[in-house]
Parts: C-alpha cells; sequence; structure tokens
C-alpha cells in the first residue's frame, strides 16, 4: 500500500530525509520513531503530496504520488500535528463541515457519522464545542472528520502527543479496529512504548532508517548485551561507562543503568571497572532491552561510527 524508493528530500544544505527505501503492506500498522528534527513529518508529508521530493519516489495505494496527487489524496486520510478545528463549532458542526469539503452528503453522511461518534465514545459529547473538550477528545475528533471520506490509508503525524495514557490507550483501540475493517496506519510517534503497539517499526535518525522489523525482533536485533546495573552513584558510573571500550550505551532506567556491553565484553569486566573507581560494589543483571533502549543504543552507534558526540 506505501512504498518509498530513495525518497530524499532537501531544504537548502539540510537534509531532512535522506534516501529512504521503505513498504508498508495492506492493513498494517506501521510506526516510525524518532526524536524531533529526525525526518518524520516530512515523511508524511512527502508521502501524502504536500511536499516534491528532491529524489526518488513514493507509490501510495498503486499511485505515483508526484504524478497522480489526485488520486492518492482521495485514498488517504492526514492528520497532522495540529489538525484545523474550530473551536467556536460544535462537535457534530465540525464533521459537518469536513463531510462538506469532502463532498459526504445524505445519508451517507448521516451513517458514517453515527458510527464514527459510537466508535470513538464521543455520542455524549457530539453538541460540546470543540474549543472545550480535552486534549484527548480533541485528537478522537480531528479523527473521526480524517475518517469522513472512507480513506483506504491513514496517515497520523504524532497523534497522541500531549495526551493523557488513558486517552492515549483508548485512541490505539481505535486503531486497531480500522485496521481489522481493512484500513492501513502509518503512524509517526516520538513514545517508544507505543511504538510497540504497531506490526512494524522504522526507526529514523536524522534524516536516516536505520533499522525496520517488528518490535519484537527490534528487541533482539541488536550483537550487544544490555544489562541492568546497580551502583550507589548512578551518574558517575554513567560517565566513567560512557567513555568506556566496550560499552555502547549507557543510560538511566529509573534507578538503575542500562548498559549495552560489546560482545568482547564481559560483566565482570565492567564490574572490576566500578570497583576501581570506588563505585562498586556493582549489581549487574542481563535483560531483554526494551523498544526504546534498543533505539538508544542504535542512535550511540551511529554516532559513534559517525564521529559525533553524544
Amino acid at each position: 500500500m506505501i512504498r518509498a524508493l530513495n525518497l530524499t528530500r532537501r531544504f537548502g544544505s539540510l537534509t531532512a530525509l535522506d534516501h529512504l527505501n521503505l513498504e508498508v503492506a495492506a492493513g498494517e500498522i506501521f510506526g516510525l520513531v524518532g526524536p524531533d528534527g529526525a525526518g518524520k513529518t516530512t515523511t508524511l508529508r512527502l508521502m501524502c503530496g504536500l511536499l516534491d521530493p528532491t529524489e526518488g519516489e513514493a507509490w501510495v495505494a498503486g499511485h505515483n504520488v508526484a504524478r497522480e496527487p489526485d488520486a492518492v489524496k482521495d485514498r488517504i486520510g492526514y492528520m497532522a500535528q495540529r489538525f484545523g478545528l474550530y473551536a467556536d463549532l460544535s462537535v457534530e458542526e465540525n464533521m459537518a463541515f469536513y463531510a462538506d469539503l469532502f463532498g459526504v452528503l445524505g445519508a451517507d453522511r448521516d451513517s458514517l457519522t453515527t458510527r464514527l461518534l459510537r466508535m470513538t465514545r464521543m455520542e455524549p459529547f457530539r453538541a460540546r464545542q470543540a474549543g472545550k473538550l480535552s486534549g484527548g477528545m480533541k485528537q478522537k475528533l480531528a479523527l473521526m472528520c480524517t475518517l469522513l471520506h472512507h480513506p483506504q490509508i491513514l496517515f497520523l503525524d504524532e497523534p497522541t502527543n500531549g495526551v493523557d495514557p488513558v486517552s492515549r490507550r483508548d485512541f490505539w483501540a481505535i486503531l486497531y479496529q480500522l485496521v481489522k475493517d481493512g484500513m492501513t496506519v502509518f503512524a509517526t510517534t516520538a513514545y517508544l512504548d507505543e511504538a510497540e503497539r504497531a506490526n512494524r517499526v522504522g526507526l529514523i535518525h536524522r534524516g536516516r532508517l536505520i533499522r525496520c522489523d517488528s518490535p519484537a525482533a527490534l528487541r533482539t536485533s541488536l550483537e550487544e548485551k544490555c544489562y541492568e546495573v546497580r551502583v550507589r552513584d548512578r551518574r558517575a558510573a554513567r560517565e566513567l561507562l560512557a567513555g568506556s571500550g566496550g560499552v555502547v550505551s549507557a543510560e538511566p532506567a529509573g534507578e538503575t543503568l542500562h548498559v549495552f556491553l560489546a560482545p568482547a565484553t564481559t560483566p565482570e569486566g565492567l564490574a572490576a571497572a566500578l570497583d576501581e573507581r570506588g563505585l562498586g560494589p556493582a549489581g549487574l543483571r542481563l535483560i531483554e532491552p526494551s523498544l526504546e533502549d534498543v533505539f538508544i543504543a542504535l542512535i550511540r552507534k551511529e554516532e559513534a561510527r559517525a564521529g559525533v558526540g553524544a
């Protein structure tokens, strides 16, 4: 349903997206994950035909985005980070306005509006002004407006940014239902725990896709092993480990450190190094890393390869 081939976008000397190659299957939830400025929004805007690529091509729903933009736009829904809701209009009035824009009329409009309100549990709030909704309700309203023209593919740009955990869970429950009904979802997020909900995840950093796989496969994709390290002085231990050979990354995780060790480095050697600096005794435990742990370790490896400081 979605394919990018060497998709690149430059803004002057800045390369926002660098030769992206990617395929997303029908009925898949695909999550594009990265920090601010990584190229997530640029990717979505290129795929929706809102930006022209500097190099490369993209196809959406079988149509070339650059050569057939109208055919693409008829088949997609795009929910930007700042969706254009009208604060002084009610939920129902906002939906009616967007239905007019999409040319959705008559019985189709009435039945779809009713179904969307029921699916999102927004029926009790249909007369409430959009400006008086909570953050989670505003996102649900934006999603409903995006779905009014029956899109095959849904592009979402950080849809739960700033939304409370309960509303985030509800939002993802709606996405699962949409995919069950046959829709394809492409969502960007900066939340690594949220990305675990996707079928596949692409990790993007400085415009480059550095890894793409299922969340389970990504968690076991590194040759380096991850250890939970408990020490009295976590800050001093991190400073020591971050500059040590054989340590790929050492990041805070609650009251502990999550440390990735290269294959040639042993946990015994790590404990000895901490003891020598008076930071022991250290408690070390081999763990399965989270998606966030893996992403940070991959970034540290990229920076080390490029000679960039952390």
